[in-house]
Parts: C-alpha cells; sequence; structure tokens
C-alpha cells in the first residue's frame, strides 16, 4: 500500500476576503475530490485572504498510478483563472 501526499501552494490575487476565499475553494475541492476520488482540504494559511495550501491524499498500491492523478490534479487546478500555484510537493508514504 503507497499513499500519495500533495501539497500545493496557491495565490488567489483577486480574492477580497476571507468569505470570498472560502466560497472558490469550496468549489475547486469540490471538483477535486468528484473527479478523481482523492481526499482534499485546506491545511495551511486559514486566516490569509490571498493564500492557502491545500493537502491532497491518495492511497493506491502502484506509485506510478499516484503520480499520474497527482499530475492530473495539477492540471485541473493551473486551469483555474482565479488562483495561481506558487509551489508543490509530492510524498510517496
Amino acid at each position: 500500500m503507497l499513499v500519495g501526499l500533495l501539497q500545493i501552494e496557491l495565490f488567489i490575487p483577486e480574492s477580497g476576503s476571507l468569505k470570498g476565499k472560502r466560497f472558490l475553494l469550496k468549489s475547486i475541492k469540490t471538483r477535486i475530490h468528484n473527479k478523481f476520488n482523492v481526499s482534499v482540504a485546506e491545511v495551511d494559511e486559514n486566516e490569509k485572504w490571498q493564500r492557502t495550501t491545500l493537502g491532497i491524499a491518495l492511497v493506491a498500491n502502484e506509485r506510478k498510478f499516484i503520480d499520474q492523478v497527482m499530475s492530473e490534479v495539477i492540471r485541473l487546478i493551473e486551469t483555474e483563472d482565479e488562483v495561481e500555484i506558487i509551489g508543490q510537493q509530492l510524498e510517496i508514504v
């Protein structure tokens, strides 16, 4: 059993409040979860309006599958006009 842990730091330039940030993140998290069946949560920068860190976890039996799914998650986030990826880290346990 392998666990893939992806940490993605996001910048949200248009966010003017925590409420706006949370609304946008809820949409992104729901799309990621529904499309890839992974766990997604905001794990850092909770009280900042324009920054956040998402944690994404996936359990699988092959590293290749984890790499593929996490790459697709990153591509999906990159297509979002409202956010910019400023950092990412993938760890396989």
